[in-house]
Parts: C-alpha cells; structure tokens; sequence
C-alpha cells in the first residue's frame, strides 16, 4: 500500500490539545481543542486558540466549547467540525485524496467511546482511521524501544486523563486510567482560590498560576505571582499575591491521587518487568508532567527513578506520526481495530 507524503496525519484529539502530526513534516499544528458556537443558528465561528480566546468573554448567543471531556468525546456534532477544522487546517487547500488517519485514545476507553472517535474521524473526511492507545503512542513518541520483551512504564498526564501503563513486547501488561489531569489542577486551584481568599477567577488565570508557579512539592525557593479577579463579598475585581506554597496545598489532592495511580500499577506489574523498571526508572509524558516537582513526588512514593521525556507534549502526537510509516504493514485484522503492536 503506498501513502503519499503529506496526506496521512497523526492526531493526539486531547481534552485542552489537539496535536497534528503530518507524514514527512512533524508536528505542524497544536491548538486548544476548544470550538466557539453560535447558539442562535449553530454555526461555528472560531476553533482552536481563536475560540480559546473567547472563552468567559462571550456574549449569551456565543459558547466557547470544549467537547471532549476527560480525553473522550463529550459533545460529538462539535467534535466532528473541530476535526475536519484541523484536518483541512493540516492538509492546506490545495486538492488531494482524503487522509489516513492515527488518533489516539485513553487506555481505558470503552468501545462506545472509541467507535465514537472512528466515526467523528471518518465523518471528518478521513479516508481510514486507526486507534492508538495513549500510553502506547507515547512510549514510542519518547523514544522507548517497546517491541523488546522488556518493561517499560510510561505515565501520560493530559488534560482530561492520567495513562499509566507497563509496556512490553508491544503491549500493555498493566495498565490504568484516572479522570485526574491538567484541568484537574486548574480546578484545584480555582476552588482553592475561592475558598480561602474568596476570589473568582477564570480559566486562562487558573492555567497561568499552575504553569508559573504551581508545584507537586515543595520548591527550594518560594516564588510568587499577582492576580486579578473577581471579590466574591465586594464584587469589585481585586488584586491577589498568591505564592507557590499555596499552590502546593491546592495540588496536593490531585498530584497524590496520580501517585499513588502510578503505585498500585507497579504493585500488580509481574517481578520481571518490575525489576527492568526499576532500573530503567518512569519516563513521564504529556503537559501535565511539566507540572514543577511532579516527578520528585512520583519518586518518592513509587522509590522508582522518574524521568520527563523529552518535548513530553509532544510525545503521544509524535508517537502517532511515527505508526504513519507501518500502516501498510498492519495485519487486515488492525484495520478496524486498535494497534498493539508494530513490527
């Protein structure tokens, strides 16, 4: 089977982003999965970071959405514009067969959730689609060699979901899936926020405190940020210095919760895999291991070498371009069902 270069994509569909990846170019686009609706005629107006932008700004008639919800489909009409958006975006205008398509989805999807992502993608003018799991995609996005009977673990952290997975001979051996991710900790922080210093404050600045200065454990030197939001006794905007300690206690619950997900699939992972780990350690991938001193808290609990991956959020959309190279070499029985294994 021959695919032009060019046409064939890799899609890492995230609940905050959407990566593409294009057959002999990379990675070409990476924008927030979030659609801007007309509520009066139902007509798209914006997608990716320009609909990102309308998000708490909008007036009644406009929605900002983000239909995917803990890394699977939550609203499917949306989600089907959103990837035809990409999908066009990526190939440019110029005329050309529709694409094959590698999406990946959360290692403990069910088969409802996974035809929904096919058929989104085939209603998107997808020529084939194929299914990856996450953990899958990115350990070989991270560069892991997952074909040697050897273990590998890999903990994904999106936005939506946190993947872990024990990886050997091309499969997963161990695995789980926790609804607790990146915009779990912009949750933290937004409830935290409100309840101890009785402020309001919206999406884009919960994300901005977790990037700048969140942290998973406590940092050699606190660092602080100032903020704006809403006085929940006045209802006049406000200023607000919040320091990095404070945002270790708002994460607190969360980063545990991934911890001790990645713990309990090492305590279930076979004596043999679990001594190749423990040499080779945890490599983390996804934006969400980005988060400041995740990997030390994940090491002191699990008492494995963790590491992050190089260019992690990356990894999982990398991992899909680089399945792009062996799908003619898949077995006819993959074609309708999930990659576990390439050659």
């Amino acid at each position: 089977m021959f695919f032009k270069i060019g046409t064939d994509l890799g899609i890492d569909l995230g609940t905050a982003t959407v990566l593409v990846y294009v057959k002999g170019k990379g990675v070409i686009l990476k924008e927030p999965s979030v659609v801007a609706i007309d509520r009066n005629n139902n007509r798209v107006l914006a997608v990716g970071e320009e609909a990102r932008q309308m998000i708490g700004r909008t007036p009644g008639n406009i929605v900002a959405i983000r239909p995917l919800k803990d890394g699977v489909i939550s609203d499917y009409d949306i989600t089907e514009k959103m990837l035809k958006h990409f999908i066009k975006k990526a190939c440019g205008n110029r005329r050309m067969s529709a694409p094959s398509v590698v999406v990946c989805v959360p290692c403990e999807a069910t088969e409802v959730e996974k035809r929904a992502v096919r058929d989104a993608a085939i209603n998107a003018r997808a020529k084939k689609v194929f299914l990856i799991e996450e953990p899958l995609a990115a350990a070989i996005g991270a560069g892991l060699d997952i074909t040697k009977a050897s273990g590998n673990m890999v903990i994904d952290i999106g936005g939506g979901t946190t993947d872990v997975a024990i990886i050997s001979l091309g499969g997963m051996v161990v695995r789980s899936s926790i609804k607790v991710a990146g915009n779990t900790f912009d949750e933290a922080i937004t409830k935290y926020i409100r309840k101890k210093h009785k402020l309001m404050i919206g999406e884009r600045t919960s994300e901005d405190l977790k990037v700048n200065i969140g942290t998973a454990y406590k940092r050699e030197e606190e660092v602080f940020m100032e903020i704006r939001g809403r006085d929940l006794i006045t209802g006049l905007p406000k200023n607000l210095t919040v320091s990095s300690t404070e945002m270790e206690e708002a994460l607190r619950e969360a980063v545990y919760a991934i911890a001790e997900c990645a713990h309990s699939v090492l305590e279930r992972t076979p004596p043999e895999l679990a001594a190749d780990i423990a040499d080779k350690g945890i490599v983390m991938t996804g934006g969400g291991s980005l988060l400041n001193g995740l990997d030390k808290l994940i090491e002191e609990v699990t008492k494995v070498p963790v590491s992050i991956a190089d260019d992690s959020v990356s990894c999982v959309a990398l991992g899909t371009g680089k399945v792009l190279d062996f799908l003619d070499k898949l077995d006819d029985a993959y074609k309708s069902d999930d990659i576990s294994l390439i050659d």
